[in-house]
């Protein structure tokens, strides 16, 4: 197993949690980060002093390393950083923009930078701007996703041979099989999310972690390529957005059909009809709702017995 992110973190394990929009507050990071991952709050969802009382939260709960996860296009993004820097925040993740915005400044205040990516172009543009570490999101992740629809298989020995940065692999793992084949690919770690969001320290309403696991093969797709891709639960507004897409709407329609409010009243509320439900393609290997430290325990045990059995094998 590679040390580097590891050794970065100063982690146990090479497993980033990603920071999920409404499903990732202060109880999942500290539980992550306690069992050995560096657990992330994702303050996509937050107002700034939300996003101050989670850290703080966090800090209570865990001795360990947790991150923040930073969407670029989050429209109070100064004040965020701010409470970031008074908190003495070690690792940022930032995603969904460029990341020579703040880079340089979050590295200069001794913060860990990583940046997620889905294509070559902005892997050399994130390393070029200084940061850390890649996170290379390929297209079976859940959320926000690129327009490339590059599979994870794919991604990540692009991106590997492309950059001399460690690499963390997200996109369909979910499992100790798969993040030992992250891991074959070139990844040095792996960032998992959906997995999480059926966790019991998810922020996730109960509703839609049951969604998730009685949820099956091929019932989630990426939708809105036109805005801003993200992948989709099917439900009642996936159908509606389905029959706008099919007859051709205008980003306009579009954008008002998406309105305002849409994943929190899906996966924060529990709206199983009307809410956007963010969700990975792994959602169909997933069937129980366990705490996060059992399924860590889950795929590092599984990791360790998939590669003794292929060393075995040889």
């Amino acid at each position: 197993m590679s040390k580097k992110i590891t050794e970065l973190f100063n982690i146990q394990y090479p497993l980033v949690q990603a920071g999920m929009i409404w499903c990732s507050g202060w109880e999942l990071a500290a539980a992550v980060s306690n069992a050995g991952g560096l657990g992330v709050i994702g303050s996509g969802s937050m107002y700034p002093e939300m996003l101050r009382e989670h850290i703080q939260k966090c800090k209570k709960a865990t001795d360990k390393p947790f991150g923040v996860n930073v969407p670029m296009l989050y429209p109070d993004i100064d004040k965020h950083m701010e409470i970031i820097f008074s908190e003495g925040v070690k690792v940022v993740i930032t995603s969904a923009g460029n990341p020579k915005t703040w880079t340089k400044t979050l590295k200069d205040k001794g913060i860990t930078v990583v940046h997620v990516i889905a294509n070559t172009k902005f892997a050399l543009k994130a390393e070029e701007a200084g940061v850390d570490a890649i996170v290379a999101e390929g297209f079976e992740a859940g959320g926000h996703n690129g327009r490339e629809e590059t599979t994870t298989l794919c991604l990540v020995p692009l991106i590997r041979q492309a950059v001399k940065i460690p690499v963390i692999a997200a996109g369909g793992i979910g499992t100790g099989r798969a993040m030992l084949a992250a891991m074959a690919l070139g990844a040095d770690g792996v960032q998992i999310g959906s997995r999480f969001v059926a966790s019991e320290e998810s922020s996730a309403n109960l509703n839609f972690k049951n969604s998730v696991i009685h949820s099956a093969e091929g019932d989630t797709k990426l939708m809105l390529k036109q805005l801003t891709p993200v992948r989709l639960l099917r439900n009642k507004f996936f159908g509606e957005v389905q029959e706008a897409e099919n007859r051709g709407a205008s980003v306009e329609e579009l954008s008002a059909l998406l309105g305002r409010g849409r994943s929190k009243k899906g996966m924060f509320e529990g709206d199983l009809d009307e809410g956007e439900l963010e969700i990975g393609q792994v959602a169909a290997l997933i069937k129980e709702i366990k705490p996060a430290k059992a399924i860590i325990e889950e795929i590092i045990a599984e990791y360790n017995a998939a590669k003794k059995e292929l060393l075995n094998g040889f």
